[in-house]
């Protein structure tokens, strides 16, 4: 398995390699074609060996590595990203690993040649789409999001553009206009608002080849230059689930100082990926421009 992008120690891992690190243990169930799956994999931590490889960062902006994905690629040239907000422990929180062996009936062996020798996990995703069999690359990837902060200050509208049928704009009445609507409590407060996979559906995604869009991700934007990415298959219901809003009301009141539209993202251990000031969410495919 190659492991690259934009890492400061690029490698080639074998099974030794990964068994030599600290080993991580997941019981882990999902829903297949074939009806529901439950594994219990062996191998070792995704975030602890892209952290150990030494990952690239902007230092003139603000938590660059938000703003960053992982592309997962098995054999066959499938293609799944996540996040790297997603998967730091300080953010999202997402315990992926990289697994290589499987405990069935009591007895852990080496992935069989169906799924191994590597596969990505996803704990928690509904659906097992983004468990990448067959795992030949991880490349870490800076986003090449165009859209520019304009200098600060309140928002008072946001463009969806990039890989969707509809690039789109909305202002305040417009997102308003949408229906239907969602509420998210974060700490003491509960916002208001569309779900960012309703959103993008409005735009409209791809809807070939089968499961596309987990090859796909999002750049939020501020009005400051802050940026924040989300995988698709994070935000899709039949995978991540993760319910993330594009707010406009926060408490039964508009926004007003954080601008009229923030995207608010729920389960995250810090609130780095949430953009207030909102000015743009571009769709890309990963590895294309």
């Amino acid at each position: 398995m190659q492991l690259g992008g934009a890492i400061d120690l690029p490698a080639a891992l074998t099974e030794a390699d990964l068994a030599a690190r600290a080993a991580v243990t997941q019981t882990v169930s999902f829903s297949s074609g074939s009806g529901p799956q439950t594994h219990i994999y062996t191998g070792t931590s995704l975030w602890s060996l892209l952290s150990d490889a030494g990952i690239q960062v902007d230092g003139t902006r603000k938590n660059d590595a938000l703003s960053r994905y992982l592309l997962a690629t098995g054999a066959d040239g499938y293609k799944v990203v996540f996040a790297l907000g997603e998967l730091n422990p300080d953010f999202g929180n997402k315990q992926g690993a990289i697994a290589y062996a499987e405990t069935t009936a009591g007895v852990s062996a080496p992935l069989g040649a169906t799924d191994g020798p590597f596969r990505v996990t996803a704990p928690g995703d509904v659906k097992g789409g983004r468990y990448v069999s067959n795992l030949t690359r991880l490349d870490v990837v800076a986003a090449p999001a165009t859209a520019a902060g304009i200098g600060g200050g309140v928002s008072t509208s946001f463009a969806i553009s990039g890989k969707v049928a509809t690039p789109m704009s909305f202002d305040l009445n417009a997102l308003k206009s949408l229906t239907p609507t969602s509420d998210l409590t974060i700490g003491g407060n509960t916002y208001t608002g569309i779900p960012l996979w309703t959103l993008l559906n409005k735009a409209g995604l791809p809807a070939t080849p089968k499961n596309v869009t987990l090859g796909m991700y999002a750049v939020a934007t501020g009005s400051d230059g802050y940026r924040a990415t989300l995988s698709l298959g994070e935000v899709d219901p039949n995978f991540g689930a993760k319910g993330a809003l594009v707010a406009y009301r926060m408490n039964g009141t508009d926004l007003t100082t954080a601008g009229f539209a923030r995207l608010v993202v729920p389960g995250e251990v810090k609130q780095s990926r949430s953009v207030s000031n909102l000015i743009a969410i571009e769709v890309f495919v990963a590895g294309t421009p």
